[in-house]
């Protein structure tokens, strides 16, 4: 996954209502809930159903650290869908998304302005619209650079057009992202 991908799983991670499991028996036990055995589960973290299985009865106790950033990255991936379903929906339909960013900006623009690209930080409230299409291009597999599209057009007509009132013929290229967050 890219800068944008984990930036939007991050933002939606941060209105979960309880913590994630901590110990890796825990953790462990939640994944076999999840995918309703011990077979699926080894499966999915590349281990034998034996090493689960002791996992489950408290036999092993601490992971490898390979194993332990799969084991997290899966739980996560499954940890209160409901939670991470509302949090999407608020944040297409009302109260959209703040991305906080520092990156190169360049410009097309008319003669006579200044069109060099240069770093700025910005932080920007995104309107429910681009947040809808952020999100859905997430859940549809796109890559990191259609991300930055959609956050390149958004940051174009939110931040630099002002919403239709200046700037008319501005397009704004969006590159070398050194940092990205993302808030709902």
């Amino acid at each position: 996954m890219g800068k944008l991908a984990d930036g939007l799983d991050k933002a939606v991670h941060e209105a979960f209502t309880r913590p994630i499991p901590k110990s890796a028996g825990a953790r462990m036990r939640y994944l076999v809930r999840q995918l309703k055995s011990t077979r699926a589960a080894a499966q999915q973290l590349g281990i034998s159903q034996r090493t689960v299985e002791r996992y489950v009865k408290g036999q092993i106790r601490t992971p490898r650290k390979d194993l332990a950033a799969r084991l997290e990255r899966q739980v996560a991936a499954r940890w209160q869908p409901k939670i991470r379903a509302q949090a999407k929906q608020q944040a297409a339909t009302t109260h959209g998304i703040v991305i906080d960013t520092r990156a190169r900006f360049g410009y097309t623009a008319a003669p006579g302005s200044t069109d060099d690209a240069r770093l700025r930080h910005l932080t920007v409230a995104l309107p429910p619209t681009y947040a809808a299409r952020l999100f859905d291009a997430r859940d549809q597999g796109a890559t990191d650079e259609q991300l930055r599209n959609i956050a390149a057009e958004a940051l174009q007509e939110t931040y630099f057009k002002d919403g239709g009132r200046r700037a008319s013929g501005l397009l704004v290229e969006y590159t070398d992202v050194e940092h990205i967050e993302f808030g709902l």
